[in-house]
Order: C-alpha cells, then sequence, then structure tokens
C-alpha cells in the first residue's frame, strides 16, 4: 500500500486531497496543526472516503522544533512516502511571525514546507516512485525575492508577500529536482485555481471566515480544485516528468523570475542557513 502525506489537511484541498488518495487505496497520513480542527477532518475524511487507511499526525509548519518533532515520529511509524503533497498555506493581512521570527507566508508556505521535505527525502528516495507535489500559485506572477528584506519588516504587504511565497513554491521545486535526478524521486508545482478555502482565514482569530463564506459561489470547490495535485501524486503518465510547473493538469509557462536557475539557488542555500539545514544536515539533501 502506497503511503502519502497530505499538510494543510484537515480543510480544504488537503482534506479533499486526503479523501481522494484513500479512495485510490492509499494509506493516508494528515498533517493538522490544530489537534481539535484536526480529529474533524480525519473523522470527515474516514466517513467520505469509506478508508480506515487514515493516520492523523499533528505539526505547525510555523515551528521549526515542530516539524522537526514530526519528522522524527513519521520515521518511526513509516519507512517511505511514496507521495508528499506540500498544500498547507496562509495568507496573513497584517504582518505576523512564525515561533522562529519568520515573516508567517513566506515561513509557513515555503521554509516550514523546504524544512520538512528535505527531512523526508529518504523516506521518498526508499519508494518504488516517489512524488513530491508544491502547491503554488499564479499569485507567483506578481512575486519577487529580496535577500536584504525577505520579511518585509519595512512596508508590509499582504499581496506582495503571498505572491514571494508562491514565488518561493516554484523556485523550491525547480532547485530540489536538480537535486534530485538520477533518483526515484520527481518534484512539480502546481496552480490550483481560485479555490474556496480557508485560505486567508486567521489561524488564530478565525478573521476572514465571513468573506470567505460571501465569495465561496465565485470560486472551484476544493475537490475541484485538487484535481491537479492528485494527478501529479497519482497519474503513470508522467511518473518521470519533474521540474515543472501545472495548471489544469497540463505544464504551463511561469514568470521570468520563476525560470531563474540562479535565483532558485539562491534561495535554497539562504533558505537552508534559515532553516538550520546548511552545515549539520546537508548531506541530506545529496
Amino acid at each position: 500500500m502506497k503511503i502519502a502525506l497530505v499538510t494543510g489537511a484537515n480543510s480544504g484541498m488537503g482534506l479533499a486531497a486526503t479523501i481522494e488518495l484513500a479512495k485510490r487505496g492509499m494509506h493516508v497520513v494528515m498533517l493538522c496543526r490544530d489537534p481539535r480542527k484536526g480529529k474533524v477532518g480525519w473523522i470527515s475524511a474516514k466517513e467520505q472516503s469509506g478508508s480506515n487507511e487514515i493516520t492523523l499526525m499533528h505539526c505547525d509548519l510555523g515551528s521549526l522544533e515542530s516539524i522537526r518533532a514530526f519528522a522524527e515520529k513519521f520515521k518511526e511509524k513509516f519507512d517511505r512516502l511514496d507521495v508528499l503533497l506540500n498544500n498547507a498555506g496562509v495568507v496573513s493581512l497584517k504582518r505576523e511571525l512564525t515561533k522562529d521570527g519568520f515573516e508567517s507566508q513566506l515561513g509557513i508556505n515555503h521554509l516550514g514546507h523546504f524544512l520538512l521535505t528535505n527531512l523526508l527525502l529518504e523516506e521518498l528516495k526508499n519508494a518504488e516512485s516517489g512524488r513530491i507535489v508544491v502547491v503554488s500559485s499564479g499569485a507567483h506572477k506578481w512575486g519577487s525575492m529580496s535577500f536584504q528584506d525577505p520579511y518585509f519588516e519595512k512596508n508590509y504587504n499582504a499581496a506582495k508577500g503571498y505572491g514571494r511565497s508562491k514565488l518561493a513554491n516554484i523556485l523550491f521545486a525547480t532547485a530540489l529536482s536538480k537535486r534530485l535526478e538520477g533518483t526515484n524521486v520527481t518534484v512539480n508545482s502546481v496552480h490550483p485555481r481560485a479555490v474556496a478555502t480557508n485560505l486567508g482565514v486567521n489561524r488564530k482569530t478565525d478573521f476572514g471566515r465571513l468573506i470567505t463564506r460571501a465569495l465561496k459561489p465565485f470560486f472551484l470547490t476544493a475537490a475541484e480544485g485538487a484535481k491537479t495535485a492528485i494527478y501529479l501524486a497519482t497519474d503513470p503518465e508522467i511518473k518521470d516528468v519533474t521540474g515543472k510547473y501545472f495548471y489544469k493538469m497540463k505544464e504551463a509557462p511561469v514568470s521570468v523570475a520563476a525560470r531563474d536557475e540562479l535565483l532558485a539557488e539562491r534561495l535554497w542555500s539562504w533558505s537552508e542557513e534559515q532553516v538550520g539545514l546548511k552545515n549539520k544536515e546537508q548531506e541530506t539533501i545529496i
């Protein structure tokens, strides 16, 4: 039985992907930050999929300590990982910081997944055909990287911050695909289109939920939004495709910045430093 790990799995696209992957016979690990909401999502996933092969595990992608602890617990339970779906994401209307002092959008959407993915690379390599799917967005097109002020200490702008984090997602997938050349692991990024999820709802206060509900009729359902991610995670026709960006189940063009391989390498090196992988765990990514 294949094993899949879905981040941000208790609602929205994460929950929809969990249900679909479970229906396809995979054992799905739901990575959730909030234990209560995670339990509700876990019960819903089991009911809607008809599968008991779903495990709930807790992890806060806004905490490097929590990510490391989760990775150790995962390794104790599983010796391989067939699919890693990096789905979790936040939109912060006001500038907020993670537990490690990172601006929350870049910290959670990119750096949290960067560390998680690197810590689980050996398990992905142990699979017959490991697949990493990174949920990005068309918002990457207005994103730009700044290593002088990566966390918007000056002139914070929510849209620019989100765009930066989504650009980082694609650059990360590009750089990782090159590091995984010659292995059995592929990595691709995806734009799920405009999906009705909890993205933009404050993780602590639930601020923004009424706005999200009002806009819901104008967006795709979570299940519709998850289709391309599921395609990348499961379709045999693309098992050797890597380092690409997909939209509506087809390869799609990206911005000039997202095609910049030097920028991807610089972001990789910077990200290693930020999450503490630069020296101690550098052998993990080779």
